[in-house]
């Protein structure tokens, strides 16, 4: 009875209806895996606005956005969920895996890292040191998603289309950063959900 009750008002109260109120539930694309908590502001024509709430995740920097990088840094991250952590705890691989790029500044340097999303605040300690937690501030970020085995280039190009998008909406957001978020492993071929995130300042 307190579910349906729940499940009613969830629905009168639409998008007041805060995630952490117990109102939220994860998009299709996150496949029935625990993913970070949004609420969508506004749907525009090519992006969407959405507003996060703070999330946890485990990070390592790679060398650059090649496949063969980001494999190795997504296996580090994969062998701590699967006990390689200070209390050799096996935690529940969720969506998405994030590659977030610093783009290069007046130094040349473009600084590039793979990220899991952890839906427990209580991470244990990494045992490789390669490896930090992050903690990610809620607030707002424009997403642009696209199909398909996404490359280092449709990623690209996805993003270059999301700031044209913005800068023609009066948008304002950080010019020299994006994430790039996968929800699908390898081994799936249809259905394919990727995005590309940037963020207001």
């Amino acid at each position: 009875m307190a579910r349906t009750v729940l499940s009613i008002l969830c629905l009168l109260v639409g998008l007041v209806c805060f995630p952490s109120t117990g109102c939220w539930e994860a998009p299709w694309f996150c496949h029935g895996r625990e993913c970070p908590v949004y609420t969508v502001v506004q749907q525009y024509e090519g992006f969407e606005e959405r507003n996060y709430e703070v999330s946890h995740w485990i990070t390592t920097d790679v060398a650059s956005s090649s496949n063969s990088d980001l494999k190795d840094g997504f296996w580090k991250l994969y062998y701590f969920n699967q006990g390689q952590n200070s209390e050799n705890k096996e935690i529940a691989m969720t969506r998405p895996v994030v590659v977030s790029v610093k783009e290069a500044d007046f130094t040349g340097e473009r600084q590039v890292s793979i990220s899991v999303f952890q839906s427990d605040a209580d991470i244990p300690e990494p045992n490789d040191n390669t490896i930090r937690k992050t903690v990610i501030p809620g607030g707002t970020v424009y997403v642009r998603s696209f199909s398909g085995v996404a490359s280092d280039e449709d990623a690209l190009e996805n993003v270059q289309q999301l700031r044209e998008d913005l800068r023609a909406a009066g948008k304002v957001f950080v010019e020299n950063r994006y994430d790039a978020a996968g929800y699908d492993a390898p081994w799936d071929l249809i259905n394919r959900h990727n995005e590309v995130w940037v963020r207001a300042p």
